[in-house]
């Protein structure tokens, strides 16, 4: 079997709520900072010494215990062909819980990494013993993600734990993409920063709306990303993204206006599927997974002609008749419920 990315088509116009992005864009301390590069800092190769510095600061750790990279995808993708380059054993692999972001298994396949997935218990809830039983001595890396994406649900530390120590042998790798919206973060946790085996992911597009610029970050001891820093090339972050992250990382207040707009939209949409007797999972990401069962297609298709894109996930088996929805701005969010109204219900009624 061959893994890929599931590229979607992306309007030229519309609300965008298909993707997680920030649908109020980034600080505009961000497009001042970009507006301040000339003719030479275009021309010459970047410094990433102040963005490292500021990146470090932010997530409260130290600058040798972090990488950045061009969008997290980067960071998965050097997860994976670090681990795929252990030549100790044969056929190793890589364990991915499904369903998940198409990245994990698209990069460990691509690197030569058998993927072995292991399907969520009922609800999306993370699969512990499932996981732990499948962990062998060909084990290199283990994806695990918190919040999950696509149901928003978080993985219990003490999970998180059991499974690194269970396999100190494989790189445990947390993505915690959407962690800006929960409050909560490894980063703060003693015993997994103390697992040299665990390294977490962060990625400056969805809280701080930088998905175009591809910055992202992996936080970890440094004798473990030592491997992964090999495979990243030495410019992989443009110079544009390096300003715009020290930008966008000292406008906190644009920060916890965006998050906080975000738990409201959150909470609306949530409200008015079950108003609208629509099946969802509590979320604590910056999405909704929604089941409508047969009309997901129709409720695709029929918000989209309105101009509001969702994502349908109701192709991938392990989500059957779910549409995911982005909760963004809490205009953005209002104008798709009444768009969802209009679908389900007809304009008017």
């Amino acid at each position: 079997m061959t893994y890929t990315y599931e590229r979607v088509t992306t309007p030229s116009t519309g609300l965008r709520l298909h993707l997680n992005e920030n649908t109020a864009g980034p600080s505009p301390k961000v497009v001042a900072a970009l507006q301040t590069l000339g003719r030479e800092q275009l021309a010459f190769y970047p410094a990433y010494g102040d963005a490292v510095a500021a990146c470090a600061t932010r997530l409260d750790v130290d600058p040798g215990e972090l990488l950045l990279t061009n969008g997290l995808d980067e960071g998965i993708l050097a997860a994976a062909v670090a681990a795929a380059r252990d030549r100790t054993i044969a056929d190793p692999e890589a364990l991915v819980v499904v369903p998940a972001f198409d990245m994990y298994a698209a990069c460990a396949d691509a690197s030569g990494l058998r993927v072995i997935e292991i399907p969520s218990d009922p609800d999306f809830a993370f699969p512990r013993r499932r996981v732990l039983d499948a962990l062998s001595g060909r084990t290199r890396v283990v994806f695990l993600t918190t919040p999950g994406n696509p149901a928003g649900g978080c993985i219990a530390r003490d999970d998180i734990l059991a499974v690194a120590k269970a396999a100190p042998h494989a790189l445990v790798f947390v993505d915690e993409a959407y962690a800006d919206f929960t409050g909560s973060t490894l980063l703060d946790e003693p015993a997994a920063r103390a697992l040299p085996n665990v390294v977490i992911g962060r990625t400056f597009a969805k809280a701080y709306g930088l998905a175009a610029l591809r910055v992202g970050a992996i936080v970890g001891a440094p004798d473990t990303l030592a491997p992964l820093g090999r495979v990243i090339p030495p410019y992989s972050l443009n110079v544009c993204a390096a300003v715009a992250l020290r930008a966008a990382l000292e406008d906190t207040a644009y920060h916890a206006w965006y998050v906080e707009q975000v738990r409201e939209s959150r909470a609306l949409l949530q409200a008015a599927l079950e108003r609208l007797g629509v099946r969802c999972w509590p979320s604590e990401a910056n999405f909704v997974l929604a089941d409508f069962g047969s009309d997901a297609r129709r409720v695709v298709d029929g918000l989209a002609a309105l101009g509001i894109h969702v994502r349908d996930r109701s192709r991938d088996p392990a989500c059957p008749g779910c549409v995911r929805i982005t909760a963004g701005v809490v205009e953005h969010t209002r104008a798709c419920i009444g768009g969802l109204e209009e679908v389900l219900c007809g304009a008017g009624s």
